[in-house]
Formats: C-alpha cells, structure tokens, sequence
C-alpha cells in the first residue's frame, strides 16, 4: 500500500483541530514533500524523520514522498507531527501494520536519533481525542501534562521503536496512569496579618462572590500579605476547572503543577510587563498573565505604575471572561476568568495624611488618575488598608482562620450555585433583576448614594451583586439596608479618582 493516513491535531490557542497526516509514496526521483500549510520547524522535520527512520533500522523509501497535513487552511507549527509522519511514512512502505491506525493519535518530536521528545500544548489535544473516544501516543516527556485529561486513554513511549513495536509485533506501551490523589496542604493564613479586620472581612466578600479588588494602603500596611491569601479563601478547582488551568498552562509551555488539593492559580506579574505579556499576543499568540490567571487570582502589586495602555487593555477581559487575538493569519481566543486583586498607596510617597508626606494635591490627583473611571468601574471593592499602629500588633486579638472563613465562603458560592447557576459578580442584568431583590428601604438608600456619588448604570449593578454577596454570607434571601450599606463602604474611591 503506498498511501497512508495518521491522525494528529494542531493547536488553535486552547482549541485543538483534528488534522490528518496523509502520505503517499510514488514513482520517480526521491523527494521529500510536505504540504498543507506547515512553519518552518513542520518543513524542518523532513530531516529529522529521514534520520529516526534510518537509525532505527528501518528503510527509507527511495521514493516521491508526498506528506499533506489536512485540512490545507489550518496552519500547522512545532514539531509534534514528526511522529505521525514518520508512522506514516512506515505504514505506506508496509513496514509497518496500517490496520488500527485510525485508532490512534500521535504527537511527538523525533531526535536524529529516533528518540522521542516532548512538545507544548499538548493538553487541549489530549482533551479533544478523548471527546471523540480516540487513543493517543505521546512522548514520555509529557506523561505529566497527559495526566490531567482524566478518563482519556494516553500511552507513553520514549522512542520510535516502541511506537513500531504496536504495530508489528503487538507490543504495548507503557500508560499515562491519573495523578494520585493528594491532601491539601494548608497555605498562607490570614490570622497572619494582624488588624486589618475590614480589609479580610472585604476578602471574604470577594472570595464569596468572584468580585474584584483595589486595595489601597500605605507601605508596609499588609496589602500584599493579604492578596496572597485571597486563593485560601476559595474552594478547591474542579476537575474541568483544573482541566482549563492544565490547558492554558501546556500551551504557554509552562510546567503544569497545580499543588496539592488543586490550588487555584496565582499570578503576580511586575509593574513593567508590556501589555503583550500581561494580556497575550505575538506574532503567534500565546497567552499572557490574565490567562494564565484563569480560576485564580491576578494580583497587580502598585497598580499605577503599569503602564495605560496595559491597563486599559484589561477592560475587556474583566467583562467578557475572555481575550480575543486577532492576527493576519490566525483568530486566537484564550479564557481569562480571572478574579483581579489590585494594590496602590494613597499618594506617590505612600504616606498621605503624615508629616513627611510632601505630596502636593496635583501630585496626588495625577497618580490617582492613572488608573482610569471604566476600569476603576470594573472593581466591586475598593477597600482602605491603614497602617497598624506597632504597638497594636500583638495586642489585636487573632482573628478567624482562612479555613473556617472559607467554609464560609463555600457555603455562599453554594447558594448562589442553586440559585442561578454562576457567581454573583457574573450575574447579568436580567438575572440580577430575578436573584437581587432589594427591600425598599434598600432601594431607597441605593437610589440616595447614586444621587450623591454620581456613580454609573455600571457601577448601580455591581453594588448590588456586592449586596447580593454580602446577604449570601449573611444567609438572607433578601438584601436588606444593612447590606447595601456594607456594599457602599466597600466602595471608597469613588468619590477621590
């Protein structure tokens, strides 16, 4: 038989298109073709398959060889088809049995050598052979990435000749097992911090309802300490949640371990990252921080000091739970539900309201308004976070621990499950009108602080999720005045940016 048919699939940013590597060997001068719109390093295998085929003692054909990667308009990179070219290239030279093909998936890079190394990316690839019910080889090199995609059947191999040996000799292959399940180890506890008891019961909210955060605070205030501690507060991910984290992280080519008990990401990148590496992009998109971010938390450490432009640029992010790439060639969406913690001080020095502050108010004004109305409008709470006096910080009594506020937390998200099947912060304004009942002494001191503070039809409904929150917590299935007055604290800086 001198035609043959493998299947494989190219990476699509989290996506994964089926793609069928047809070969076929014909008379005439040797050649060595590959078409269907192939990178460089898919054009490069060429050698690097003649060699693994060669050393590993099997004939190459003397032959026109004919590779095309289909469908023609998907484009095609990495090295994860020289696998499949090669099996296909034995299959259509008979060395090797063509007969279950078709009931495999292969990926992988080929040494000179015929040894076989890992590629990125894999992981969206693995998730769509399981749908369709298909097995899959892969490199042993990513046999920890392959345990993530429960319930797939995956083999590993480490070199093309135990590849072959399924298909001549019906030899099998070693099998990606499923990761062990493990304990949670306990992280940062917020009875750490001392004070600050506004500041964690706003975590708490936050945590409850999927909302967003401005802290805003002195140096050396607890900011940070507390913002390290909000994935505490959240339930464990999921197994399609940790699927989606297992994704984005394989096809940023980043190592996959996402600790005991399946801790929700977090992200804390440096105030000089470029809008390309916090948001996603390149000449082939890849994702950025807030991707990467995805079921965890984006913590932003001197929120105006990253540049405007990459700030601006999470305003669709925030709203949509999702970044879209557009490129001449390729349309590449990434997921980005991610849950932001930002942090800034007062003024430029830090140290607003002391004596060595000597900030001016034109200083003061131009930090602030770095950070723009429609992004500050994204951000449920802002919360102050004051300075502790030393001499408090071993008098202040010890507050609840991360683990029993989030059992708290647990409780709230499970309300707002059955209830209406997402967060309060994804609520859309028709659901709102259904799920946030508001008492009328409620709405009557919501419509007075909308009056005063000249807030927008945005920020109205985020008030009110905030509420709803906040009566989760509380177990109340109506938000009374008590808490839209706490939703309205948690929102300090709409009177001062």
């Amino acid at each position: 038989m001198s035609l043959s048919i493998v299947q494989s699939r190219a990476a699509c940013g989290v996506e994964a298109s089926a793609v069928s590597v047809e070969v076929h060997l014909s008379n005439g001068l040797p050649q060595f073709t590959i078409v269907g719109m192939p990178e460089t390093a898919v054009k490069e295998s060429k050698d690097r398959v003649r060699s693994a085929i060669i050393n590993t003692n099997f004939d190459f054909p003397t032959k026109r060889i004919t590779v095309n990667l289909a469908p023609a308009d998907v484009p095609k990179e990495g090295g994860r088809f020289d696998l499949p070219i090669a099996i296909g290239i034995l299959a259509a030279s008979g060395q090797v049995n063509s007969h279950q093909l078709d009931q495999y998936e292969f990926y992988g890079e080929l040494a000179l050598s015929g040894a076989l190394r890992p590629v990125i990316g894999l992981v969206p690839a693995l998730a769509a052979a399981k749908r369709v019910k298909n097995q899959a080889i892969v490199p042993e090199g990513n046999a920890d990435e392959a345990r993530f995609v429960m319930g797939a059947v995956i083999y590993q191999a480490a070199h093309l000749l135990e590849v072959t040996g399924v298909f001549t000799a019906g030899e099998p292959l070693a099998v990606v097992e499923p990761p062990p399940a493990e304990s949670p180890v306990p992280g940062p506890d917020l009875r750490d911090v001392r004070g600050q008891h506004n500041a964690k019961r706003a975590l708490q909210i936050a945590a409850a309802g999927g909302h967003n955060v401005l802290m805003v605070g002195p140096p050396g205030s607890g900011k940070t300490m507390l913002a390290t501690r909000l994935p505490g507060l959240q339930p464990a991910l999921t197994e399609d949640e940790a699927l989606e984290v297992a994704a984005i992280r394989s096809v940023a080519g980043q190592p996959i371990d996402l600790g005991h008990g399946k801790i929700r990401p977090f992200r804390r990148p440096h105030h000089s990252c470029s809008s390309v590496a916090l948001v996603g992009g390149g000449s082939r998109p890849r994702p950025g921080e807030i991707s990467l971010a995805h079921r965890g938390v984006l913590f932003l450490d001197e929120l105006p000091e990253f540049s405007r432009n990459a700030l601006e640029q999470l305003r669709e992010p925030l709203e949509a739970g999702a970044v879209h790439i557009s490129r001449a060639t390729q349309q590449v969406t990434y997921p980005s539900n991610f849950q932001l913690i930002a942090a800034m001080n007062p003024c430029p020095c830090g140290h607003l309201g002391e004596a060595r502050c000597r900030c001016t108010p034109e200083q003061i004004q131009k930090y602030r308004s770095r950070i723009s109305g429609p992004l500050l409008d994204r951000i449920d709470i802002h919360i102050e976070v004051p300075a502790v006096p030393h001499e408090k910080l071993w008098e202040d009594p010890v507050g609840n621990p991360t683990r029993k506020l989030r059992e708290q937390v647990v409780a709230a998200r499970s309300r707002q499950s059955r209830r209406q099947y997402c967060l309060n912060n994804e609520l859309q304004v028709h659901s709102a009108d259904c799920h946030c009942t508001l008492k009328p002494p409620a709405q009557s001191l919501l419509n007075r602080a909308m009056q005063q503070l000249g807030l927008s039809a945005r920020a109205y409904h985020r008030i009110v999720r905030l509420a709803r929150t906040v009566a989760d917590l509380d177990e109340s299935e109506t938000i009374e005045v008590t808490h839209i007055g706490e939703a309205i604290q948690l929102r300090c800086l709409d009177r001062q940016i």
